[in-house]
């Protein structure tokens, strides 16, 4: 099944939800349910990556999960617009669970780059920021992610940020909100199993940036694997021929391993 919806923001903006879901057959396991994966594609919350979009999708499908991809609202949407939207999307994922054959009890959430930090904020804020499920209607437990995969993230705002993401999020809110949205600083005990994957040498946002969120993850006992490669530049996707760049770059074979880590670590929640 391909599934196309339109979520509608809390400022009038469209997000666009599309689902990518295998039909059960009669000749192999014809009431089998899937994990599946929420996908968050990056671009400094201007943008939403094509690279980080259908791409990973196909691959994810290809490995047994069903897989939906959120282009949530970006500039001049602000704080919280992208949140709500993909609080929706996981209500979408878990109301349809049997028409989707997804297991609820393993919907992981993938963010890239700002992605990442849309999705980390999804994972801290879920239950502790209420008005997401009053605003949908549903209880906090519906909208839990049961882990997070997070792909070069957008964590930290001090002095590894990546500022534009956070001025592009923020707006006019930026001095109200920015020491709210530096994400290592929100860890709790409600926050899920984390799966991290950076390059040392990522010159637009900054390693760190996973390794003060692992460290947060760790302190307060959350379930996290990392895997940080020597060497690539940001922006990677799958790191491979599907999801090369115009300029021909964006191919680093040594990276190329985290989705098959990542499938099998969500397989396992």
């Amino acid at each position: 099944q391909y599934i196309q919806q339109t979520i509608v923001g809390i400022d009038g903006s469209e997000a666009r939800f599309f689902g990518y879901v295998a039909d059960n057959s009669e000749e192999m396991e014809p009431d089998r349910i899937r994990p599946a994966i929420l996908i968050l594609p990056g671009g400094g919350y201007a943008m939403t990556s094509d690279r980080e979009a259908e791409p990973v999708a196909l691959q994810f499908l290809a490995k047994g999960f069903a897989v939906f991809v959120l282009r949530y609202s970006v500039q001049p949407s602000r704080y919280p617009v992208a949140l709500l939207e993909a609080a929706e999307a996981m209500r979408l994922i878990r109301a349809n669970a049997d028409q989707w054959h997804v297991n609820p009890a393993q919907v992981a959430v993938l963010g890239f780059s700002a992605g990442g930090h849309l999705a980390a904020s999804y994972g801290m804020f879920w239950k502790n920021h209420t008005f997401l499920a009053e605003e949908l209607g549903v209880s906090s437990d519906q909208l839990r992610p049961n882990g997070m995969i997070l792909g070069y993230p957008v964590i930290t705002s001090g002095e590894k940020a990546h500022r534009d993401s956070f001025v592009a999020l923020l707006g006019d809110r930026y001095n109200a909100l920015v020491e709210e949205m530096s994400l290592e600083h929100q860890v709790s005990e409600d926050t899920p199993p984390t799966f991290l994957w950076h390059t040392e040498t990522d010159e637009l946002v900054p390693v760190e940036n996973s390794m003060y969120l692992f460290e947060a993850l760790h302190t307060h006992h959350i379930p996290v694997e990392m895997h940080i490669y020597p060497t690539g530049e940001h922006g990677l996707s799958l790191a491979n021929e599907e999801t090369i760049r115009s300029d021909g770059t964006g191919i680093v074979p040594a990276c190329q391993s985290w989705i098959g880590l990542a499938a099998e670590w969500v397989k396992r929640l």
